[in-house]
């Protein structure tokens, strides 16, 4: 059995094949007890031990990555033992790279990308704690930058990823290398200039607070709540449900309405009655619009007066201030209460529109 054992086989002894082997049976076979004990001291470490009800979230989050890491991490130890076989080395690459120097970069690499990714899945994690606490407020803003920062964080873990293969897998040293991709940078810089003046102007909204999440803005031609408010773009979702993505350059640049911030919202109603209409019947409609509008409560402020009367037609107008914030569903259901109020005193003083006499004259003609 001992003569076994200290058979040698491709530079190795049996005996340390079984080590390794056993190694990764074991690892395999204990992989989920030891990934759930180190994700629950992990879990304790992130947050109170009163909320364990968060505990399978962050299971269900972690628990697949570690597993897969610590695997990874013990086969790679493992096999570190034995000795790379003397017939398989090959030089490649004009002797600048052999094989075990391949597999062992290989190795490093596939570590760190789990290493990696189980950190993003932390971060993951921590976004939605906060996120639970910020939907407890009224202010949008915790959970806008949320958002913002979980996807900063994201990218400073890949970033710091990249550097660990270069380091680990390449044995390249990092400070002479940030220093030599600075003029590569300056250089990357110009050519991304977009890109980045994107992501300055993200910290430009985070910070200035033109406009959170969840307020109704106007950008342009286009009018919609903001959805999510990126590294690069803002997310809008318009009145008609379409979702659009808008540079956050454009949104520190452009002109934007904030509906969500106006005190109140003005409607511009304009009564273009006919010639045939009397000073009295004017000075009677001009009263029962006014007492119409006093008479709604979502009304703050109004005006109604005669305000022109030309060569078509004589001009009432009314203009009115709602309450806000209010939804546009309450907002247009006021509009069109209004209207067809307007519309029935009309009729009832029978008062005709300047179009009717319009039409008229263009037939005599």
């Amino acid at each position: 059995m001992k003569e076994i054992l200290n058979y040698t086989f491709l530079d190795n002894t049996v005996q340390e094949y079984l080590y390794v082997l056993g190694t990764i049976v074991l690892m395999l076979l204990l992989k989920r007890l030891v990934s759930r004990f180190l994700a629950g001291k992990l879990l304790g470490v992130i947050i109170n031990k009163n909320k364990s009800h968060k505990k399978n979230a962050f299971l269900s989050l972690v628990i697949k990555p570690m597993e897969r890491f610590l695997l990874v991490f013990i086969a790679y130890t493992a096999l570190d033992r034995l000795t790379f076989p003397e017939v398989l080395k090959v030089t490649l690459y004009h002797k600048h790279l052999s094989t075990d120097d391949l597999i062992s970069t290989i190795g490093i690499i596939i570590l760190v990308v789990l290493f990696i990714r189980l950190c993003i899945r932390i971060v993951e994690f921590i976004a939605q704690i906060l996120q639970e606490k910020a939907n407890l407020t009224n202010d949008k803003t915790d959970n806008q930058l949320i958002v913002f920062f979980k996807d900063f964080f994201k990218v400073i873990l890949i970033i710091i990823g990249v550097l660990l293969i270069l380091r680990l897998a390449f044995n390249k040293d990092i400070g002479n290398l940030l220093t030599g991709l600075s003029i590569v940078g300056a250089a990357l810089a110009l050519a991304t200039r977009e890109s980045l003046e994107n992501l300055i102007a993200s910290f430009i909204i985070f910070f200035d607070k033109p406009f959170i999440t969840g307020d109704l803005v106007k950008v342009q031609s286009f009018t919609g709540v903001i959805e999510k408010i990126g590294l690069r773009s803002t997310r809008i979702r318009t009145e008609s449900k379409t979702y659009i993505s808008v540079p956050n350059k454009q949104m520190v640049d452009t002109i934007i309405d904030n509906i969500t911030l106006r005190t109140e919202r003005k409607v511009e109603l304009r009564l273009e009655l006919s010639f045939s209409t009397t000073s009295a019947q004017i000075k009677a409609i001009t009263t029962e619009v006014k007492n119409l509008l006093k008479q709604q409560v979502d009304v703050t402020n109004s005006f109604v007066y005669l305000q022109d009367t030309g060569r078509n037609a004589h001009i009432i107008a009314v203009d009115y201030f709602t309450i806000m914030p209010q939804p546009i569903e309450a907002f247009n259901a006021l509009r069109e209460e209004i209207n067809l109020s307007v519309i029935a005193l009309l009729e009832k003083d029978k008062i005709e529109l300047a179009a009717k006499n319009m039409d008229v004259i263009l037939r005599n003609k």
